[in-house]
């Protein structure tokens, strides 16, 4: 039995899978086990912002490993110490306490409860196309029915609003609102930006009408926009911030952020995390966040960023197949007149590897140290796949 088989007897069906049996990885390339490489534009879904098996990474999980693995939180530890005065360091005021877990969808969850917590409100306001995980109070923020309709009922609450629709943001306000929760650019809903003011109005009405501003950089933070934090691009400051996927170089970690008053609100037990803050993720977010500093990659994101977008427009936006393209930083979405599925197949056969989102849109999200090279050769496939 092959491998891909192997896999497939014993996993449960629920993962759309490629013909792909990826072994090795390095910078923004992964090689399958027949040897083959490919240009690796899905990125563990955004979660490899320094690249594949980055040296500094490896050097920090051997040492890591042969030193503490796990510590909980009803101990202190030095790794985790340090991150949480990293991450009070980059981010801007008040956000400066930190509970540390294990995905996106668990930093969701820990808002939330802070939200209904801190408020003493239960409703939550997220947005059509807005996505925010798949366990139950985080898939309550998010809208696809697909996700959603198979597990009726969710947490009661929740209200969707037309992302960018500032008015039906405000009509949906009642008195018991805790919390608005918004990505500052939607990822899985097709990398569609914050309308220009769409955010800085959320926060206007926030503050006017007593409720909490949560923004979900999940996909977005840690430079993935050409900004540290997509939502820097509109001078807004949120409440309560969501972060994971590539915090810790591929180490599973999630965070929420808040301020000492909001934080506050929690009494002890109220939530928790077994995992959450291990001496491990924490070592790995460190020297994550470390690289991206040291190797200027917020910097390099947003200069490959534009050059990649230009190129997509000069070149593959004429093209029959293609109507629309979207791209901020690296996250660049090209919408299809076709379904993507054979698209994206082909795409595996010319070596490159690609996301997508909904029936019709290609993603793209590469390490942000992707290189000039590496942008001239997607193009080169994406003309190959959209013209034959």
């Amino acid at each position: 039995m092959n491998l891909i088989d192997l896999e497939d007897k014993y996993i449960p069906s629920i993962f759309p899978k490629r013909p792909v049996m990826i072994v090795k990885g390095n910078g923004s390339l992964v090689w399958d086990a027949d040897g083959k490489e490919y240009i690796d534009c899905v990125g563990g879904n955004g979660v490899c912002l320094i690249g594949h098996s980055h040296p500094k990474l490896i050097e920090t999980i051997r040492a890591q490993a042969e030193q503490l693995i796990i510590c909980p939180y009803i101990f202190y530890n030095d790794k985790r110490a340090k991150l949480l005065e990293k991450l009070a360091e980059i981010t801007p005021n008040p956000l400066e306490r930190t509970f540390l877990s294990n995905s996106g969808a668990e930093a969701v969850e820990c808002a939330i409860k802070l939200a209904r917590k801190s408020t003493g409100k239960k409703e939550i306001i997220a947005m059509k196309r807005g996505f925010h995980g798949r366990t139950l109070g985080a898939l309550s923020a998010t809208w696809n029915p697909k996700y959603r309709n198979p597990f009726q009922p969710l947490v009661p609450g929740f209200t969707h609003v037309p992302f960018g629709d500032l008015e039906s943001a405000k009509n949906a306000i009642s008195d018991d609102t805790a919390a608005i929760i918004t990505e500052a650019v939607q990822g899985e809903g097709g990398i569609i930006p914050a309308p220009k003011g769409f955010l800085a109005g959320l926060r206007e009405l926030c503050d006017t009408k007593g409720i909490l501003l949560i923004i979900d950089e999940v996909q977005t933070g840690f430079g993935r926009t050409g900004e540290l934090f997509a939502f820097q691009h509109w001078n807004v400051v949120p409440d309560i911030l969501c972060l994971a996927k590539g915090m810790a170089g591929g180490i599973p970690m999630g965070a929420t952020i808040s301020s000492s008053e909001i934080f506050g609100a929690l009494k002890s037990g109220e939530h928790y995390s077994t995992f959450g803050g291990n001496p491990l993720a924490c070592a790995t977010a460190n020297t994550t966040i470390e690289i991206i500093q040291e190797e200027k990659l917020v910097e390099n994101s947003k200069k490959m960023g534009d050059y990649f977008l230009k190129k997509v427009n000069e070149d593959v936006k004429s093209l029959q197949l293609v109507r629309k393209i979207r791209g901020i930083g690296l996250m660049l979405a090209i919408d299809l007149r076709l379904k993507h599925k054979a698209f994206v197949l082909k795409a595996v056969e010319k070596g490159l590897l690609l996301l997508t989102s909904g029936a019709t849109t290609i993603r793209m999200l590469p390490p942000l140290n992707l290189s000039q090279k590496y942008i001239n050769k997607i193009i080169t496939i994406l003309i190959e796949i959209l013209t034959t």
